[in-house]
């Protein structure tokens, strides 16, 4: 061994010792050769096809667009926007335009707007180029367990001058761990609760402690048995991964559970991404089933759209931008009042940019006008309004949509979004939080702000007293500056069928019709629907109107996950709901 003195390319002298060995010499690498090839795929097969998110001009100013018309205290309240005013925040400069597409014209690439306000572009291209476009390595990773598979890079890169202007490329670094149903678990026909059409009452029936109905839900949270009337005010029940709602389980659904309800009661179908709706019983969803069969059977008369979104998807996302787009696009008068979403990633399956684009289109939605035609006073009044967005918490505790191996706790999406209502779960008739309610504080969004009225947040005084609450425990792991959630919490357990579900799947479709209803009312009553939902119901009016749940928590992580306590926490969220108290909040 000897000490030698190298300079390298900056000009320091440093030292470095080296060995002398006999080494072996490596064997010759042998020749390759072409063995097979064709200039293309065959019909029916596509390239990879990239999105390219360009920065929106002023999505700040959107944001505040969208407190300014859901702030019940604002002077805007419920003035949405129209298309070309959201557009007008959202759509990139010309020179963020001018300088991706020219980059990509030099590259012999043509893009495609894939949004209304031409702030995504997609492109379609071969790996091969992609990689050399990107300088990066894409290949095909296969989740475990599944056997899923996605095309992917764990790096990419583009010119430094358009790294001002692009957000990102995707699908790239983002991995999104596929999509999961409720577990079902059946149930002999003896073991249902008789059917009722049961007039409101405080008296809850008993078998309501195991066994959730509709009978059930009307008891505990003061729900009117009355039909809705207004055929404007419609939900909508997203689909994803081939689940499939049945229309003749739909049919018997009410027979069981409603008796007071026509059998003859359905929904609407809409498709998109390839997306189907099988009417074969054997092929039913239990999701879909679920979100269909509740929603309609407590929400009597409240018309109903099951969004089916195919696997054709090319958002790199499940469809879950694709169905956002597909809404934003649709005409004014058939897009829904309220959107029910049963399904949650790990927040940390997407990047943050992508994560941050898909918040912003929910920013898109909520503050998009939706012109409603309403007769009152016979006179007919066009009624603006934009879109509650309700997502499922996720069902496993604190570590992410589903039960799973974890040392920090896992934050799921898109409940962490702050312009969305994430909605938890609960249990029992005196309700105590659900222990597979996941819940806690995102580590990519801070505590939303309120930007119209205050200095204040939403959240901002109940995350600090909780937090003070709390103290030292769970300290490290999570994110105590992040924006908390479950926002509301609902009941967890529900009876389709012949069967029982449980987890914040059942959960968002029943605060879902909870909101429909009020909304039919305040349609009826010549009033805005509500729109984005957490200004008022973090507001004086909005609080007095739901019930507090103090107990409960929800363990994952090798840890007891957050308790519930007085007011606000991340198990029970905010708290739940009161409809007839929620009715008078409102101004009905």
């Amino acid at each position: 061994m000897h000490l030698s003195s190298h300079r390298p390319s900056d000009g320091c002298l440093v030292a470095h010792a080296s060995l002398v060995l006999d080494i072996p010499k490596r064997p010759t690498r042998r020749t390759i050769a072409v063995h097979e090839t064709r200039a293309a795929p065959p019909r029916g097969f596509v390239e990879l096809t990239l999105r390219i998110a360009i920065k929106p001009n002023n999505i700040a100013g959107l944001e505040t667009a969208l407190y300014s018309v859901s702030e019940p205290a604002s002077p805007q309240y419920g003035q949405h926007l129209t298309a070309e005013e959201v557009s007008d925040f959202v759509k990139p400069t010309d020179e963020s335009l001018s300088a991706v597409t020219a980059w990509l014209s030099e590259n012999d690439n043509t893009s495609t707007a894939v949004t209304p306000a031409g702030d995504i572009l997609q492109i379609v291209i071969p790996v091969a180029k992609a990689n050399e476009l990107l300088s990066s390595e894409f290949a095909v990773f296969t989740h475990v367990g599944t056997e899923a598979t996605s095309i992917r890079t764990l790096e990419y890169s583009i010119p430094a001058s358009l790294q001002a202007h692009v957000d990102f490329f995707h699908p790239t670094t983002s991995f999104t761990h596929p999509l999961t149903a409720p577990k079902f678990t059946a149930i002999k026909k003896r073991d249902v609760p008789a059917a009722e059409a049961a007039p409101v009452s405080d008296a809850v029936p008993a078998s309501c402690g195991s066994t959730i109905t509709p009978m059930c839900l009307q008891a505990i949270y003061n729900i009117p048995a009355t039909p809705a009337t207004q055929s404007s005010n419609k939900l909508g029940v997203s689909g994803f991964i081939l689940e499939w709602a049945n229309s003749a389980d739909l049919k018997q659904f009410p027979t069981d559970f409603r008796t007071d309800m026509s059998s003859s009661t359905t929904f609407t179908l809409q498709t998109l991404d390839g997306g189907v709706n099988t009417q074969t019983r054997a092929d039913a969803g239990v999701e879909a089933n679920l979100d269909t069969q509740y929603t309609i059977g407590v929400a009597a008369g409240v018309p109903v759209t099951f969004i089916s979104v195919g696997e054709s998807n090319t958002d790199g996302v499940d469809g879950f931008m694709d169905i956002i787009t597909a809404l934003i696009n649709e005409a004014t008068g058939t897009r829904p009042n309220v959107l029910s979403t049963s399904y949650a990633f790990d927040e940390s399956d997407l990047s943050r940019p992508v994560a941050n684009t898909l918040c912003n289109a929910y920013i898109y939605l909520g503050a998009l006008g939706r012109r409603l035609s309403v007769l009152h006073l016979n006179n007919c009044l066009m009624v603006p309004s934009g879109t509650s967005l309700l997502f499922s918490s996720g069902d496993g505790g604190v570590s992410g949509g589903q039960s799973q191996s974890c040392t920090d706790f896992i934050p799921t999406l898109p409940s962490d979004c702050p312009y969305i209502t994430s909605v938890g779960s609960t249990g029992g008739i005196t309700e105590v939080g659900s222990s597979f309610s996941s819940g806690g504080f995102s580590n990519y969004f801070g505590i939303p702000r309120l930007v119209v009225l205050t200095a204040l947040t939403p959240q901002t005084a109940d995350v600090t007293a909780y937090l003070s609450t709390l103290g030292p425990t769970n300290s490290g792991l999570y994110n105590n500056t992040g924006r908390g959630k479950s926002t509301r919490s609902r009941r967890g357990v529900c009876t389709p069928q012949l069967g029982t579900v449980d987890g914040t799947s059942c959960s968002t479709p029943t605060f879902a019709f909870i909101i429909a209803l009020l909304n039919d009312q305040l349609v009826a009553a010549g009033k805005a629907p509500l729109g984005f939902l957490n200004p008022f119901l973090y507001s004086a009016a909005g609080r007095a109107a739901l019930n507090d749940i103090t107990s409960g928590d929800n363990p994952g992580c090798n840890a007891n996950g957050f308790p519930a306590t007085a007011g606000w926490d991340p198990v029970t969220g905010l708290r739940t709901p009161n409809f007839a108290l929620l009715k008078t909040a409102v101004g009905l």
